[in-house]
């Protein structure tokens, strides 16, 4: 086993003044910032205040879960012999709000649609039930992820 740390730095841009003196009184963003990588401009959800056109932790989390599952598919493809040509993914997280203002992800269903130009489509089905037990994000994450593929011969 070997271990690896991750690190990033989180900056609230949202003081318009006067701090959080006042609940209104603030902005819900930040900037995320890794070094040597762009800033990228954050916001909380819009139904908590933010920013629609800004990412949220919640967007974050679940462009973090997909893209872990592309790679994956992507790598074990590769390995088996199946050409990806194009892989796209519109995931939909279902989330839950409580009365008392908290939240949390019921459960995610990926839904690539992958078009493939060589390989064995059985294969090219199968390798998504083996991701889950390679993926950090998905091995990370304590909802149910499902996945719905589409994938077509080129």
């Amino acid at each position: 086993m070997a271990n690896h740390d991750y690190t990033t730095t989180i900056r609230w841009t949202g003081n318009t003044g006067a701090g959080t003196k006042t609940y209104r009184g603030y902005e819900r963003s930040w900037d995320i910032a890794v070094p040597g990588k762009p800033v990228i401009a954050c916001s909380n959800d819009p139904l908590l205040g933010g920013d629609p056109g800004l990412m949220n932790p919640e967007d974050l989390l679940l462009s973090a879960l997909s893209a872990c599952h592309m790679l994956w598919y992507l790598h074990l493809a590769s390995v088996d012999g199946i050409v990806v040509e194009s892989y796209e993914d519109v995931p939909v997280g279902r989330g839950e709000n409580m009365p008392d203002g908290t939240g949390r992800f019921l459960s995610a269903e990926l839904r690539p649609a992958i078009a493939i130009s060589a390989g064995d489509m059985k294969r090219a089905h199968d390798i998504h039930g083996e991701i889950h037990n390679h993926c950090f994000i998905a091995r990370s994450v304590n909802f149910p992820v499902t996945i719905a593929p589409t994938i077509t011969a080129r």
